[in-house]
């Protein structure tokens, strides 16, 4: 090496330090950018095929009311004026924070979040700790035996996972755990001694089981535990199987890789290369997926609340469907649009922390 490579030698490995930086950071804006157009798409597509019936009034009450009293009811909402002047407004409320007013009970779609979203965050935090404590273990027990018996069976049981309707799996769920066997409350978030105890603590949080952990009492944890083993299985299971077959695959491709050969060959055991060696690089993908998960665990959680009467943003979406008040549904859906964007965004910032490979 001579003198002048020497002294380049440092300039460039800060060049190449302020040049990574430099692309994580424009990774992380470009994508927090990309949340405006794709939330700008949702929401019109929500916008037009809920005019596709027609105008919500019309859909939700058009029957009970006079062909005076309707048209003066739509005159008062704005309904008579042109679709796309109707859509450029509600695209200037939305960017200012306003998802709009429901038609049946004339509440605000923000205040819903607030009273329903707590019931939704909490089954779908229940339903990943279940998708993670079954997903990852028996993938990575898959890809040990793998080419084996056991192996062929997680993988059905996986593809059983992914391919069976969440509905479907709510019900057997039910009958064999609640209608047969009676060791689960056949719904609802708690009982209903539970929730009145719960609702009356001072600063609720509105997530049942940090309610019920703040009050110290054995029972009323019991219960509420109780009451989310069902719905958490049931959701959980769906992105289960999606993680048991993602790890059993980065699994056996991490295995076949060059440094693993090489630990291999001085000797070092199979099961000793799975956990050091193998186990940690195969967890990353898992990250990046998550994002996707949840947004299918939101989209599941609508069947999920409704068919075991968990009374979340889902359950609540079912209800004003049923009452064809579209305006409810296109701000709920809306609202859920923005939440998922923001979600994948963390989650593609926190791939993009954890393994800069996915930076470029």
């Amino acid at each position: 090496m001579t003198i002048a490579d020497t002294a380049t030698a440092p300039a460039a490995a800060a060049t190449g330090k302020t040049s990574g930086g430099g692309g994580l950071g424009r990774y992380i804006l470009v994508r927090f950018l990309l949340i405006i157009p794709t939330v700008f798409i949702l929401v019109t597509l929500v916008f037009f095929l809920m005019r596709v019936v027609g105008d919500p009034i019309s859909a939700s009450v058009g029957g009970r009311l006079t062909p005076d009293q309707l048209n003066a009811r739509l005159a008062e909402a704005g309904y008579d004026r042109p679709v796309l002047v109707q859509y450029f407004e509600y695209i200037g409320q939305i960017f200012t924070g306003d998802f709009g007013r429901t038609l049946t009970d004339n509440r605000e779609i923000s205040e819903i979040l607030v009273t329903y979203g707590t019931g939704t965050l909490e089954l779908v935090i229940y339903s990943l700790i279940v998708a993670l404590a079954v997903g990852i273990p028996l993938g990575r027990f898959a890809a040990y035996r793998r080419d084996q018996i056991p192996d062929a069976l997680l993988r059905i049981f996986a593809i059983l996972c992914y391919a069976t309707p969440v509905f479907f799996a709510a019900l057997l769920l039910k009958l064999v755990f609640s209608v047969w066997l009676g060791w689960f409350p056949l719904g609802g978030r708690a009982s209903t001694s539970t929730q009145l105890v719960l609702d009356r603590i001072s600063g609720s949080t509105g997530i049942n089981i940090i309610d019920a952990l703040r009050t110290g009492r054995w029972d009323l944890i019991s219960d509420v535990l109780a009451h989310a083993v069902l719905p958490a299985v049931a959701l959980g299971l769906l992105t289960a199987g999606v993680f048991l077959r993602l790890v059993r695959t980065n699994l056996i491709g991490t295995l076949s890789m060059d440094y693993v050969d090489a630990a291999r060959s001085r000797g070092v055991r199979e099961g000793r290369l799975l956990r050091k060696h193998a186990y940690k690089p195969a967890l990353i993908p898992i990250i990046t997926v998550m994002g996707m998960q949840i947004a299918l665990m939101l989209g599941g959680a609508i069947l999920t609340e409704t068919a075991f009467g968990w009374r979340g943003l889902g359950f609540q979406l079912a209800q004003y469907l049923g009452a064809r008040d579209f305006v409810a549904v296109q701000g709920i859906v809306a609202l859920l649009a923005v939440i998922v964007a923001l979600t994948n965004f963390a989650v593609d910032v926190l791939a993009a922390l954890i393994d800069p490979r996915v930076r470029y």
